[in-house]
């Protein structure tokens, strides 16, 4: 049941199945009463219950790490099917150029080329479909030796310039491209993920107010919960806490300036102001603070237009004021 008082369909389904199978097993079949009733029928409905451990995957997204890798393979599968696609191209025109190859070898007469090497080169490279296997071992199993060494030796050596091109082209750099496309797209979905980015940004906020409340209790040498100006000014002092700040993108230079603007004129900082104006002033410039500079400035300039219409209304108004006492006085 659900809060509102609802019931899961699924649940109804177990709850057939559970009772219609125990009405089997316990009644029906000891007593022999099949009444023309075969329960039996409903055992293949078992199965669809199975797909109900696909609902696992739900729980995804309380593991992070995990919901990254499931979403970058289930988004890998259409680059995967093209590499295998360009792979399998590159392993079919090597495997067709052995075959046609080796052909001379395998009708050689018996005293060139033994019989045994002429069957083995016939079972690894004698037909197209058994190249095919053949390129598909030695390109995936590692062992492209025990594939390279009886061409190369009793055959014709030049075969060994042909694996040379292919391991170093495709086993060395192919697969090494395709890895780095796979990782490039696994990145790229981690960072396109919104709950994964929203996950992190909460987490370092988390460990930068744990650091901030970590210099602060470190400052507060009277442990008031307060910072006066020598409490700020002795622990910026020390070399170590400044790099410390520069590895969170805390750049503090002028150290007075910088307390006057947090102390916000009572000539103490709270933990709480102190939090406040160091996100404020932390890192660059941000677009945002320009624009909202920006719009400040503004305002102020037509408030001091504005001011400055109304002095000059009000020097009219005193002239004319002026003007009227001189001609009653007259």
């Amino acid at each position: 049941f659900y809060k509102d008082g609802s019931i899961e369909k699924f649940n109804l389904f177990d709850m057939f199945l559970v009772l219609s199978t125990s009405l089997d097993l316990y009644v029906i079949r000891p007593e022999n009463k099949s009444a023309g009733m075969n329960f039996t029928i409903f055992r293949p409905l078992r199965f669809v219950r199975a797909i109900r451990t696909l609902r696992v995957l739900d729980t995804l997204r309380f593991c992070m790490p995990l919901r990254v890798m499931f979403n970058a393979i289930a988004a890998s599968f259409v680059a995967l099917f093209w590499s295998m696609m360009l792979l399998l191209v590159v392993m079919i025109m090597a495997a067709l150029f052995l075959c046609q190859s080796v052909q001379g070898a395998i009708r050689e007469e018996p005293g060139v080329i033994s019989p045994q090497t002429q069957e083995w080169i016939f079972l690894k490279y004698g037909t197209p479909i058994r190249a095919v296997w053949s390129v598909f071992e030695f390109t995936f199993s590692g062992g492209w030796p025990g594939y390279a060494d009886t061409l190369v030796e009793d055959v014709s050596n030049l075969y060994a310039l042909f694996f040379f091109v292919y391991i170093i082209s495709v086993v060395f750099a192919l697969f090494r491209i395709i890895t780095a496309l796979f990782l490039k797209d696994t990145m790229a979905l981690a960072a396109k993920d919104a709950e994964v980015a929203i996950q992190q940004k909460l987490e370092q906020k988390e460990q930068l107010a744990k650091n901030l409340l970590d210099f602060f209790e470190a400052a507060d040498s009277s442990g008031d919960g307060v910072l006066t100006a020598e409490e700020f000014n002795e622990i910026l002092s020390n070399p170590k806490i400044k790099t410390w700040l520069s590895m969170m993108d805390l750049s503090l230079h002028e150290t007075e300036e910088l307390f006057t603007i947090l102390a916000d004129g009572d000539g103490l900082v709270s933990f709480d102001e102190f939090t406040k104006g160091v996100l404020t002033m932390r890192g660059a410039a941000r677009s945002e603070d320009v624009m909202s500079i920006k719009r400040n400035g503004q305002k102020m300039h037509t408030e001091v237009k504005g001011l400055q219409k109304s002095v000059h209304q009000l020097n009219k108004l005193i002239e004319h004021l002026r003007e009227e006492i001189m001609q009653f006085s007259v």
